[in-house]
């Protein structure tokens, strides 16, 4: 990160200094840990939290918008709700601590608290890249989270739901998941505030997934108004993995949530759907980086954002495809609704291409709604503010309809409605 240490620390970056001060005795780890630990929170120290001058953070200047930390509070409540979809398995991860050890048959489960007090853990504690806040913060203050394998050829008939429930103050969770080769499984992270009161949670999953796996990843994000939430998800595939990843982003007063894909097997298919639901005075950043290494790969990715009041949003998505991945097929679109002359949407799409043999698109939309259809739609008696939803809700429907489960689709269709009249 590039940013003067010579410059007086924020308020921000303050708080973040004397919380690990202060609980550096407390952190679970054996020494590769707490060195691991130490060399991540000193990067962050001299480098500072990041601005509009690092490239991936142009249009999150994180040093600016992240005002305050909230202090932590480890009684503050965070049980474990209903499943998304009746049947799922639920493992809670309820204010900071994994709270479900056992899984269905197939599923192994250990605590990541665990894997870091014996050490096994400390590989995983590094930084994405030199601007890698999120990984930063996460691996100085982690305290729990799960370590999940999926046995090979195992098939899973519900759904895992990876629910990160919290109170107020701070709560970091980190998510280890192995699909074994040939697996087939769902899997749902859900981010959720119990309390209302303000918190600041960092989450970073790290997924392998074997040769000739199926997989489906849903992240369902619906913090409270005055939350801060940063999520980072890194995606290894291996040959011929099939890995649908949905993001939707409901929630939150300061996001970012990062995608970061790596193929590393031929054959491999990656798609990448995104709804992001952002109203009042809230910033959003969804920020992908995706790797094509080698021959014969493909991905989709379409994000749809709505954008209401003087909320702001961001999509950065960047391709890039390497010198030997011939029959490269990577297409990308981001769709925007500005429903406010106050509302913003920043798009960046990237394309970076060192092979010839290849099949390369992105596009981006930003409009309101279609005043025809609008008008279609009240010729025939239908009111003007339900029409309104009816074209808003077909518009980041498609997305969800993709999903095979009715029951899953059923759901966060409830839930994209239930915000859209909440905000219409």
């Amino acid at each position: 990160m590039n940013i003067q240490a010579a410059n007086r620390p924020t308020a921000a970056e303050a708080a973040l200094l004397e919380t690990y001060t202060d609980q550096i005795g407390e952190l679970p780890g054996d020494g590769a840990v707490l060195a691991a630990r130490d060399r991540l929170f000193d990067d962050l120290k001299r480098g500072g939290l990041p601005t509009r001058r690092i490239e991936s953070w142009h249009y999150t200047d994180l040093k600016s918008l992240l005002r305050a930390i909230p202090a932590i509070e480890p009684g503050a409540a965070g049980r474990a709700v209903a499943s998304i979809v009746p049947g799922a398995t639920v493992l809670a991860f309820e204010h900071g601590k994994a709270v479900a050890l056992s899984g269905p048959d197939g599923v192994s489960v250990v605590s990541y608290g665990a894997a870091l007090t014996d050490g096994s853990a400390a590989a995983s504690l590094i930084a994405y890249d030199n601007d890698d806040a999120i990984g930063r913060i996460n691996g100085s203050f982690v305290r729990d989270g799960y370590v999940l394998s999926i046995a090979a050829d195992t098939e899973l008939e519900q759904p895992l739901e990876l629910q990160a429930i919290h109170g107020a103050g701070q709560v970091h969770g980190r998510f280890l998941v192995d699909f074994g080769s040939a697996s087939k499984a769902t899997v749902i992270e859900r981010h959720l505030n119990a309390a209302g009161d303000a918190a600041f949670v960092s989450t970073v999953s790290d997924i392998k997934i074997g040769d000739g796996a199926e997989v489906t990843c849903i992240i369902v994000q619906t913090q409270g108004l005055e939350d801060t939430h940063l999520g980072q998800i890194k995606v290894e595939m291996g040959a011929d993995v099939k890995f649908r990843l949905f993001v939707i982003n409901a929630g939150g007063k300061l996001v970012r949530q990062e995608v970061h894909v790596f193929t590393a097997g031929e054959g491999s298919d990656f798609t990448l759907r995104g709804v992001n639901l952002l109203g009042g005075e809230t910033h959003t950043d969804v920020t992908m980086t995706l790797g094509h290494d080698l021959p014969n790969t493909t991905s989709t990715e379409i994000v749809r954002n709505v954008v209401f009041d003087r909320a702001k949003g961001v999509f950065q998505g960047q391709i890039r495809v390497a010198p030997d991945a011939q029959k490269t097929d990577a297409r990308m679109a981001c769709n925007t609704l500005l429903m406010s002359d106050e509302a913003e949407m920043l798009v960046k799409p990237e394309l970076e291409i060192f092979a010839d043999d290849v099949q390369c698109a992105h596009g981006a939309t930003v409009a309101d709604i279609d005043h025809k259809h609008l008008y279609y739609l009240m010729a025939r008696g239908i009111p003007e503010k339900p029409a309104r939803a009816l074209l808003i809700n077909a518009f980041v429907a498609e997305i969800v309809e993709e999903l095979e489960d009715e029951a899953l689709i059923e759901a966060l269709e409830g839930l994209i409605s239930d915000w859209l009249e909440a905000h219409g």
